[in-house]
């Protein structure tokens, strides 16, 4: 019986130790969680944009001075399609909000039309002929509707100046008052600048972060234009010209392409640690 006792004792004492011992030993705190740093926001930066394409435009009317009692109408006043080319810089400022500055060209377009001109005891048509171009400087701004699949429509509007010439402009005269009569004036180039306006519309595809790839209408109304000084075929008469050609508009199809200058980098996720 002694010696059982002597067994649990020794036990006790063996097992209060044990205790004391974990009582004195320090909590280990659990590892640190590691949070992987989130992947940088895709907005924000500088981009370079190029565009070409090919434009469709008119013009309301061809005014003139009359003299008194006589009226006119204009039939068949256009333009052929011309391409455009166009380079610009621009700033993306969050993922729904740009906006950009550009300069385009757009190339010759051949002008046509008449006027039909009616007056007392006189019937006779001005049948017109020549070319325009512009150069436009615009700064737009677009708001972007939504990414799909990487593929955002955007819409947006401009505000700028065009600089329209009109060259190699004629005025070939038919007259019956009452004979036939025919006469042909020449006009000098000319050109100047007038207030433009622009709203466009388009897709955008994300080709990579840095790249992307456009096609976009936009509306453009350049204002107005006229001919130089005018010369009669025969150099019977000569001098300033009353013409204008009113309200150049355009439809405008385009393809562009965007390059970001500072792109984010591509977020890669922390290697993972393992324990020996």
């Amino acid at each position: 019986m002694r010696s059982v006792k002597s067994l649990l004792a020794a036990g006790a004492a063996t097992l209060i130790s044990s205790m004391a011992f974990a009582a004195d030993m320090p909590i280990a705190a659990p590892p640190p969680m590691y949070a992987p740093p989130a992947p940088p926001a895709d907005f924000g930066g500088w981009y370079l944009r190029g565009d070409i394409g090919m434009t469709n435009q008119s013009a309301k009317r061809i005014e003139s001075a009359l003299p008194a009692g006589y009226s006119k109408t204009t039939e068949g006043l256009g333009f052929d399609s011309s391409p455009l080319f166009g380079l610009g810089v621009g700033y993306r400022f969050n993922n729904w909000f740009r906006g950009d500055v550009i300069g385009q060209y757009r190339g010759k377009a051949n002008l046509h039309g008449s006027d039909n001109v009616i007056g007392p005891g006189f019937v006779g048509a001005n049948n017109y002929s020549g070319s325009k171009s512009e150069w436009v400087v615009m700064a737009n701004a677009y708001v972007d509707l939504g990414t799909w699949w990487c593929i955002t429509p955007f819409i947006g509007a401009g505000v700028g100046g065009s600089y329209n010439k009109i060259s190699g402009f004629r005025d070939d005269g038919v007259s019956y008052s009452p004979l036939l009569n025919n006469s042909v004036a020449y006009f000098a180039d000319n050109g100047k600048w007038n207030f433009a306006w622009a709203a466009h519309a388009g897709l955008a595809y994300k080709v990579n972060p840095g790249f992307t790839v456009e096609l976009a209408y936009s509306y453009m109304n350049l204002g107005d234009a006229a001919p130089g000084n005018y010369r009669l075929f025969d150099n019977s008469a000569s001098g300033p010209t009353t013409i204008k050609i009113k309200e150049l508009t355009s439809h405008d199809v385009k393809l562009g392409v965007r390059w970001d200058l500072n792109s984010p980098p591509v977020y890669a996720p922390p290697p993972l640690v393992t324990k020996g």
